[in-house]
């Protein structure tokens, strides 16, 4: 009996632990700049209160199913809530200037968490009020009726905080933000809805490998894009090459260059590929792709409120939609390569971020490996602003 007892305590101590740390993390560093900061982050750790009435009574039973029932329930807390802390403190450590603005998915397994938690706790409590041998019927429905009570009060308060302090923060002026309109009345779209290709951008795209960990190489491209023109430079570092790629078309003419070499004639339908974020946009995040697009909620990128959503992407699709790619892994094969690519679509229809990242089989790339990873970053910022695209000097 005594070591049930101190094994279900420490169970619940380490619950303890889990929500102060998800707790803790919103308590110190959630500071949009609102005027509720403070009381969300105080809300965040009302879950505590739950898991030390677990450590003051734990929820002990005699029998030993019931016992081994009663351990995975506060089990499966933990590991329901290990990745929601770890999500929440994610967006609060690298976006500590923006509301907290979850969405469903990333909602459901903080409160299935704290709904498991107040169960596991409302066990200890009932076995304290209620004179029943084991757990009867009315130990169990009590426990669930707090459990459910207690899941309700303390996502009511946190929602209601969260909202309340994003709602004062509204008020805030308009900011310029290089990623998109920052008016609060503008909500983005959903993952799946028509997605509006800027008539123009400014383009950022980073690209890196390895194998097994071991760097192949970077690309770290910058340009421009008006329409069907554009303008682009890219930097590769692999071990074998130090060298710049280009691209310009502008109407019917273009132009391409390769590392050593200079600025030469091409046919402009040879660019058709090389548009960067609009080319990524016909493949990657085609309504095809999107159609079972994962909502990650709302957040702020820069002051722009933005809908982050994910997708899944197989190597073909990755490489069609970067073909840039190709200059680290060579000829390699991504037909069986397999990956996730999320994505940012901002208040005016327009996809301003992405990030993801793809791998599969290493030998084509290096004779002894065993697993390549390639991670991507592209930003389309300042879209819609006018952009001159001219020829390069030799071309002219």
């Amino acid at each position: 009996m005594r070591v049930r007892l101190f094994e279900l305590r420490l169970l619940a101590v380490a619950l303890t632990v889990l929500w102060a740390a998800g707790g803790g993390v919103v308590l110190i560093a959630y500071r949009p700049g609102g005027p509720l900061d403070m009381l969300v982050g105080v809300t965040a750790s009302l879950p505590l209160l739950v898991s030390v009435a677990a450590v003051i009574w734990p929820p002990l039973v005699t029998s030993s199913r019931g016992s081994a029932g009663i351990f995975w329930l506060g089990l499966l807390a933990g590991l329901l809530l290990v990745p929601s802390i770890a999500g929440v403190a994610a967006q609060v450590m690298a976006r500590n200037s923006e509301p907290l603005l979850p969405s469903a998915e990333v909602v459901y397994p903080w409160a299935a968490a704290l709904l498991a938690t107040a169960i596991f706790a409302g066990l200890g409590l009932s076995r304290q009020l209620i004179a029943e041998t084991g757990i009867g019927p009315r130990r169990m429905a009590a426990s669930i009726g707090f459990g459910l009570a207690a899941t309700a009060l303390i996502g009511a308060a946190f929602a209601g905080a969260s909202l309340a302090d994003n709602a004062a923060l509204r008020d805030r002026p308009s900011v310029y933000s290089r990623f998109g309109p920052t008016s609060p009345e503008l909500t983005p779209p959903q993952c799946d809805d028509v997605l509006v290709a800027a008539t123009t951008a400014q383009l950022d795209l980073h690209i890196q490998g390895n194998v097994d960990g071991r760097s192949i190489g970077t690309v770290d491209l910058t340009g421009m894009r008006s329409g069907s023109d554009i303008s682009w430079t890219a930097q590769v570092v692999r071990p074998d090459l130090f060298g710049q790629y280009g691209a310009i078309r502008i109407g019917s003419s273009a132009w391409t260059q390769d590392p050593g070499q200079s600025w030469r004639t091409v046919s402009p339908a040879s660019l058709d590929s090389e548009l960067i974020d609009t080319t990524m946009l016909g493949q990657a995040l085609s309504p095809g792709n999107r159609a079972t697009a994962e909502d990650r909620g709302l957040e702020y990128v820069e002051e722009a409120q933005a809908r982050h959503c994910r997708v899944a992407i197989d190597g073909q699709t990755f490489g069609a939609s970067f073909p840039q790619v190709f200059w680290l892994i060579g000829n390699a094969s991504m037909a069986a390569w397999r990956g996730e690519l999320d994505f940012w679509v901002f208040g005016d229809g327009e996809v301003g971020m992405v990030q993801g990242s793809v791998n599969g089989d290493a030998q084509a790339i290096l004779p002894h490996g065993l697993l390549a990873t390639v991670q991507v970053t592209l930003t389309a910022t300042d879209r819609g602003q006018p952009v001159s695209i001219a020829p390069p000097k030799s071309g002219q």
